[in-house]
């Protein structure tokens, strides 16, 4: 029997948009315009097993702040803290989809220190399968990492539908087989 996966990521999807940015420019001493373009140009590496240290070093270095280990470890705290706060309604879909027996998979392009933190998160025992990118040294939109999650799922890449917030996700998934939908809130319906 062929099981269908439900397949979600977790920026923007579970969770609502990170407020930690401006108390995380504010504790650099530095505007919020210029925190922003190094904290996104710095994340793909950091999404991919960059430790803390070397994110925030070199986030730092674009703005002219030198970090240390224990102002890293400040910042990685404030980080996480910004993308902890899940959407109630997107719980409620998730607890609602479990119930019914969907079978629920999450793939996120988070760093390591947040997949820790999300691991212990009440919601996600409603997965059976928690695949973070800083975990695995891959990212989407890079088909390794869909190949990766479907092996790991026991599954067919059309087997799936992958919800993600990012165009570039939804393509990158569609291009490694699975079936892909941008996220713009909850559905009406979920496709059949």
């Amino acid at each position: 029997m062929t099981r269908r996966w439900l397949v979600f990521d977790y920026g923007e999807v579970i969770c609502t948009r990170t407020t930690a940015l401006p108390t995380l420019a504010e504790r650099l001493g530095v505007p919020l315009a210029e925190f922003e373009p190094a904290y996104w140009a710095g994340r793909d590496a950091y999404d991919r097993g960059a430790s803390d240290l070397e994110f925030w070093c070199t986030v730092g270095d674009a703005v002219g702040v030198g970090v240390s280990e224990p102002l890293s470890a400040e910042l990685t705290e404030l980080d996480i803290e910004g993308w902890a706060q899940v959407s109630p309604a997107t719980l409620e879909l998730v607890e609602s989809l479990a119930e019914a027996g969907a079978a629920l998979a999450l793939l996120s392009n988070a760093p390591v220190s947040f997949a820790r933190f999300a691991e212990r998160q009440p919601w996600t025992r409603h997965f059976r399968e928690l695949m973070f990118s800083g975990d695995v040294g891959l990212a989407k939109p890079d088909a390794e990492i869909f190949e990766l999650l479907v092996s790991r799922l026991d599954a067919k890449p059309g087997d799936c539908l992958f919800f993600d917030d990012r165009q570039v996700n939804v393509d990158g998934a569609r291009a490694a087989g699975l079936q892909a939908q941008l996220w713009q809130g909850i559905p009406a319906e979920l496709p059949a």
